[in-house]
């Protein structure tokens, strides 16, 4: 039987065509959608006006880890068909251990994707702001009243849909204009794979890693891929979705730095206005008008999938079956909106809401990087599917790193807190 299904599956890969492949593309352009947000945009055309080409490693180096680690999580959901919250669950026996693990993952996945939300909503509304003159503390609810209705809708297919609708408009939009920049496919290059720490770049660097792999995300992957695979045969496709999806999202992030590094050498970005300067070799006049939208389907993608991966993680730690219909699950969707709608009307500043959820995401990813680790090598629940020793050592090297920069980013946000 197994042979069998290993024959089906060399003779249906040969006979896949490209375009046949870019169909199974849904799970994996969530976590694009997610992780390419504001934030992204932003820090991504700081470093290139700020620091050229010279730390594009960090891009390239974020989206290795990004795939890595969520690769892990989508093998997880498609072989056991549960969750990485369920795997939180069920993970230990011993009380302290068990609830303590839930109730952290929890605690820390509420709060960090409402401190997200919050910052998504205000970046949403900068796009809409340049475009409309209407001021941020009013279109940020609106969107967030917006983003509701669709969570609300209970619909995942419908919720994929519009992400990856977003998804295309940003990659149009950012690696088309990086192609007509023309830049130094040399320095670029050097850029991209000999690592360099310019002075001054480390919080940049951090922030290019940090706003990439994100946590929640690797809870939102393990469920949303049950959808759409249940069979072992059916992780090679898994895997095609994510490295194209993710691979997608690292040249729109890279896009947006090469392109900059190449226009905007020297420039102060503060606005929107400062960020279009990148998009005028392809759209001229009209480079203001698509930078709002980029920014604004940026915001909107990423919106959505705070709330969702903050219900999608408590429902599934807790153990609440019935998914996107569910009363609890949608209560869950609808407090951090109200949170995200009622901050985002207070008229709070984007980097400092940011900023905050920075420092959350710093302290909560080493752990869940390491908790993934630890639930893969679990043969009980993999069986033959457990990590591989490259794959835990590719993991191990990313969950280093990541508490490396989950410590410096924590005392980095205290410092600037306390006005060191």
């Amino acid at each position: 039987m197994v042979n069998q299904s290993k024959t089906e599956l060399e003779n249906a890969s040969k006979s896949k065509s490209f375009k046949d492949k870019m169909k199974i593309i849904g799970p994996g352009a969530i976590i694009t959608a997610s992780f390419i947000g504001p934030g992204t945009v932003t820090t991504a055309t700081r470093a290139g006006a700020s620091y050229g080409y010279a730390i594009l490693w960090a891009v390239v180096f974020s989206i290795i880890a990004t795939i890595i680690l969520q690769e892990m999580s989508a093998r997880l959901g498609i072989i056991t068909q549960q969750s990485l919250g369920d795997a939180v669950r069920e993970q230990f026996t011993k009380p302290i251990l068990k609830f303590g693990s839930m109730w952290f993952v929890i605690i820390a996945i509420m709060v960090g994707c409402s401190a997200y939300i919050a910052g998504d909503l205000i970046g949403t509304s900068l796009g809409l702001t340049t475009l409309t003159g209407i001021p941020e503390h009013v279109l940020g609810p609106i969107v967030g009243v917006i983003i509701l209705l669709l969570g609300l809708s209970g619909s995942y297919q419908l919720i994929e849909k519009v992400m990856i609708v977003l998804v295309v408009i940003m990659s149009i939009t950012f690696i088309t204009t990086m192609v007509v920049a023309q830049p130094d496919l040399g320095e670029m290059f050097k850029g991209a794979f000999v690592p360099a720490i310019p002075d001054g770049s480390i919080l940049t660097i951090i922030a290019l890693i940090g706003t990439t792999v994100v946590p929640y995300n690797l809870f939102i992957h393990s469920s949303t891929v049950q959808g759409r695979w249940n069979q072992p045969h059916h992780l090679k496709e898994s895997r095609w979705d994510i490295i194209i999806s993710i691979g997608l999202g690292g040249l729109i992030t890279a896009a947006i730095l090469i392109t900059s590094a190449t226009l905007m050498r020297g420039v102060e970005v503060e606005n929107v206005a400062a960020m279009s300067i990148q998009l005028e070799p392809l759209l001229g006049s009209w480079a203001k008008v698509f930078m709002s939208i980029g920014l604004f389907a940026a915001g909107l993608s990423s919106a959505i999938a705070s709330p969702l991966g903050a219900a999608i993680t408590i429902s599934s730690v807790l153990n609440w079956e019935n998914g996107m219909k569910d009363k609890r699950y949608k209560l869950v969707f609808v407090t951090v909106m109200i949170i995200g709608i009622v901050s985002s009307g207070l008229g709070l500043k984007p980097m400092d809401v940011l900023l905050f959820a920075q420092a959350l995401n710093g302290v909560l990813l080493p752990f869940i990087a390491i908790f993934l680790l630890i639930v893969m090598n679990n043969k009980k629940r993999l069986g033959d599917h457990t990590n591989s020793v490259k794959a835990n050592i590719a993991g191990v090297i990313v969950a280093l790193i990541c508490t490396g920069l989950g410590i410096y980013s924590l005392v980095d946000a205290i410092n600037a807190f306390m006005g060191a």
